[in-house]
């Protein structure tokens, strides 16, 4: 979830200043790029995106257990939740 925030904010600091004149914010969808732009913005968006893409691959067993046996002194299950969030990176299946 973090990840795909991450990889959002980052491509909407690259449309953000194209936003369209009229109403200044990316709320419609409104890009004004000019045409001497498109080539650089399409270079910065795939940036972004391979950026968001270079994800570390699976954790070890060895990984999973000390995150877990450290997780498990924390007080609550919300901090417990947290520490795995921010030490792993979790898919949504």
């Amino acid at each position: 979830m973090a990840g795909d925030r991450s990889a959002t904010e980052k491509l909407l600091n690259v449309l953000r200043p194209y936003a369209s004149n009229w109403n200044g914010t990316l709320g419609r969808g409104d890009l004004v790029i000019p045409q001497r732009e498109i080539p650089r913005v399409i270079h910065e968006i795939l940036d972004a995106v391979r950026e968001s893409a270079e994800r570390p691959g699976e954790a070890s067993e060895l990984d999973v257990f000390q995150a877990l046996n450290t997780a498990r002194r924390l007080p609550s299950v919300q901090e417990q939740a947290e520490r795995l969030r921010s030490t792993f990176f979790i898919l949504k299946r």
